[in-house]
């Protein structure tokens, strides 16, 4: 009788792919050095959203020479490590490598993100040297370069006038008497940036003292990073939750007001301190005690309403990042009109983002948004304004039928 040998091959080991790395509300500011040295300093804010990560990657652009390199955590100031490492080690820490060519700065965080919404708030200081990006032309300074970043300033030298913008933006004397270039790219595509400039006979001198109201109106709206997303219950609820994220720099401020609008009423309120994962107290205040949490909250009456959220006061050189979550009701502006939707509100946030109720198509949006379907089937439409004034959005849909 022969024997039966029986072999088996052990299959080969999937090697399990590393989280992808996720970042958010990326801001870049180019300062631009000395014409003809093809210099200019990048201050670059990004937030490694990434949960359980303890390393963000920020890929060294490839042409440009750096220098000149530190990190800071921008929730408190401090130094961070980095080093200038690989493509392979930047894959093997999540990042999808476009070419094995690629390096980047490696910077350790100091503390794993946070799941559920969790943030690590990072400050990237670098010099490039590009002759590619940054020129003169006889006596034209020329700066050109596709952005993929969305948000960007870029500061022209000492002495320079902006003659040319390629890109819609706003344009800002920096306290020093420089002149920025701020703006928003809300499109898909990369901002095909040209700036040229030339020299004025004297240097302007610095900025003036401006009254609030111009100030506000002054502000750098590309650099603002106030977001709201709604999601909107059914429309006979009126109902519709949301969280907004807020970051506070000024130093000894202790507490974020958030004023309910006149016509709404608040309930389930939360919050979280995006760079730890901890929850924020908070209180809900009706009237003079509003005042009394918070002396500059203006136009406040008996009626008026507002959730109080308290931390410990921002020390110098510091900040924290708040995402603070309630539920609102609001018959006027979220409402049914027959069989129709419809949801009437301004938005004076930079970045707004609407969730339809589940079951719902949209059929307007006054405004232009970006549309899209989250993987649950509800419909998402992302606003950017990146102008300093407020946008009237009128949104309407109608209930899906046939399935």
């Amino acid at each position: 009788m022969r024997s039966l040998l029986i072999f088996f091959v052990a299959a080969p080991l999937i090697a399990q792919q590393p989280p992808r790395q996720t970042d958010a509300d990326a801001y870049t500011r180019y300062e631009l050095l000395a014409p003809g040295s093809a210099k200019f300093r990048i201050i670059y804010e990004i937030t490694a959203t990434t949960p359980g990560a303890t390393a963000y990657y920020n890929p060294i652009r490839m042409g440009s020479i750096a220098s000149d390199e530190s990190v800071l955590d921008r929730a408190t100031g401090l130094p961070l490590a980095f080093a200038d490492v690989g493509a392979a080690e930047a894959r093997a820490g999540g990042v999808r490598v476009a070419s094995d060519a690629q390096r980047y700065i490696r910077v350790t965080l100091s503390r794993p993100v946070a799941p559920n919404g969790g943030e690590q708030r990072v400050l990237i200081l670098k010099t490039y040297e590009d002759t590619a990006s940054y020129k003169v032309r006889g006596d034209t300074l020329v700066f050109t370069r596709p952005l993929g970043i969305k948000r960007n300033a870029v500061v022209l030298p000492a002495g320079y006038e902006l003659v040319q913008s390629s890109f819609p933006a706003q344009v800002l004397q920096e306290p020093d008497g420089r002149v920025g270039v701020s703006f928003w790219n809300n499109t898909p595509s990369d901002a095909a940036v040209t700036l040229r400039a030339v020299r004025l006979p004297a240097a302007l001198s610095a900025s003036a003292k401006r009254s609030s109201d111009l100030a506000t109106r002054l502000d750098e709206r590309a650099h603002q990073n106030r977001e709201i997303v709604y999601f909107l219950q059914q429309p006979e609820t009126h109902a519709f939750d949301l969280y907004h994220d807020y970051t506070e720099s000024r130093p000894g401020i202790a507490t974020y007001v958030n004023v309910v609008r006149t016509g709404s009423t608040v309930s389930a309120p939360t919050a979280m301190n995006l760079d730890t994962g901890e929850p924020v107290p908070f209180e809900v205040l009706k009237g003079d005690a509003i005042g009394r949490a918070s002396p500059d909250v203006p136009n406040v009456t008996p009626t008026t309403e507002a959730v109080v959220f308290r931390f410990a006061p921002v020390k110098p050189g510091t900040s924290i990042r708040l995402r603070m979550s309630e539920t609102y009701t609001d018959a006027a502006r979220y409402r049914l009109d027959g069989d129709e939707l419809v949801w009437d509100r301004s938005f004076g946030r930079p970045a707004n983002t609407v969730v339809l109720p589940a079951g719902w198509v949209l059929t307007n949006s006054s405004i232009p948004a970006t549309v899209s379907t989250r993987p649950d089937g509800r419909v998402q439409l992302d606003f950017i304004n990146g102008r300093p004034d407020e946008v009237a959005v009128l949104i309407t849909a109608r209930r899906r039928r046939g399935r």
